[in-house]
Parts: C-alpha cells; structure tokens; sequence
C-alpha cells in the first residue's frame, strides 16, 4: 500500500506514518531477533557474536530497505548473519531460521487483529459520544495499519528472491540444480526484482496475497464478537 495514496487525506497519512516508523524500530527489530534467537537455538552463533540477538533497532536498520517501507508498506532491515555449517541439523536450522522472521511478524498482526475485532464491536456494546468515536475510530485505523504491514512483510520476506527468508526456504527443499541457478544468478535475479518492486509491477499482486492473508486472519479471530456480546449483551 504506497503512502502516495494517502497524500490527499493528511489524517490517515499521519497515521501511517507513524505506524510505519514503530514497524521500522520495533518489529523489524523483533523480526531480526527471531532470527538470531532461532539461530542460535539451532547451534550456530555468529549472530550472537556480531551482536545482532538484540531488539536494539540501530543493529538491524537497514536505510533502503526502512525507505521502501515508508513508502511502500513492505522493506527489510539488515539480514542476520548466519552460518548454516554451525546448525545440528543443517536443513532443520536453515529453515526454521529462516522461516522465524516471517512467523514473528505473522503473530504481532493477529495479536492486532484480536485487538482490532475487540475495538470493532466496542461501539455496539456502550454509548459514546462522537468525540469519542471519533478518537475509537483513529485507534482502530492505526491497528489496521499496523496489522497490514506487519503482513505485508512476511508477505514480502516469504519470496523466494534471495536474499530474503524466502529463497532459503526454498533452498531446503529445493533440488541442487535449481540451488546451483539461484547462486549463480543470485545478483541479477535480485536487481530484476527490486527494478520490478521500484516500478510497482508488484503492487497489484503483494495487495492481493495482503488482503487473502488479512481476510484469513479476520475468519480466524471471528470468535471475538460473539464472546463480547455474550459478556456486555
């Protein structure tokens, strides 16, 4: 979702904004993190050692990839340095470090979207004045936005484009050949990618995997409002 969009309603932008920036130095932080954690639980150090297992957001900023997000509502921060040859299990650890920053962005929306169906259904069970409303309803857009970028990144790290999260999936899974062709043209493949992602070719298809996964998410907490209209009904 590009900020450009927004331009013309500088209340939202706002918003946005701000939430954006708190995606850049507490969730990527947190992102980064899970990295590092997973890493280490799985044998290897190196993160730990180049003092990366911290939720200091200086030690994982990364300044294109904090751009990207505050104009484009997806970005990276510093990859964690690994060393899979340290793992106990070499396929087990490459994935599991892998796939940690994408679950750990996956578990702030839907603690998001859990406030978010509480926030939703505050208006049927009290009165309120418009004021109040008015505030509820700011508070509301900016969990949404909060949940939508925190989706939009483990959307975006679950590409399989080197070198995000989710080209070493793949790399688990994937046969030597196809492993041998990513190295190979690891380089051209990711300035192809980034051409596309400057262009906003992959605008259209991120909104809908983004919207697919926010509307899952939604279906899954759909037990929320029930709850709370037993209890305040």
């Amino acid at each position: 979702m590009s900020i450009l969009s927004y331009l013309n309603d500088p209340q939202q932008l706002i918003i946005l904004l701000g939430i954006r920036l708190l995606i850049i130095f507490t969730i990527l932080p947190v992102h980064e993190y899970a990295h590092a954690f997973a890493a280490h639980k799985m044998g290897d150090e190196t993160a730990y050692m180049n003092g990366r297992m911290t939720l200091n957001p200086i030690a994982h900023l990364d300044i294109f990839g904090a751009i990207f997000l505050l104009l484009f509502g997806f970005g990276w921060a510093k990859p964690v340095p690994v060393n899979p040859r340290n793992f106990r299990n070499y396929k087990k650890g490459t994935a599991i470090t892998a796939a940690a920053g994408p679950l750990s962005n996956l578990l702030c929306a839907a603690i998001g979207m859990f406030v978010l169906r509480i926030i939703n259904y505050i208006p049927v069970c009290i009165a309120m004045t418009e004021a109040t409303y008015n505030a509820l309803y700011y508070v509301f857009l900016a969990i949404y936005y909060f949940v939508t970028v925190n989706l939009s990144l483990a959307i975006f790290n679950l590409i399989p484009i080197p070198p995000l999260d989710g080209s070493r999936i793949l790399s688990v899974f994937a046969p030597y050949k196809v492993n041998a062709w990513l190295a190979r043209y690891q380089r051209y493949i990711y300035i192809g990618f980034m051409l596309l992602l400057f262009l906003g070719v992959l605008s259209i298809p991120m909104s809908w995997l983004i919207n697919l996964a926010y509307d899952g998410l939604s279906y899954l907490f759909f037990w929320v409002e029930p709850i709370m209209r037993a209890i305040f009904l």
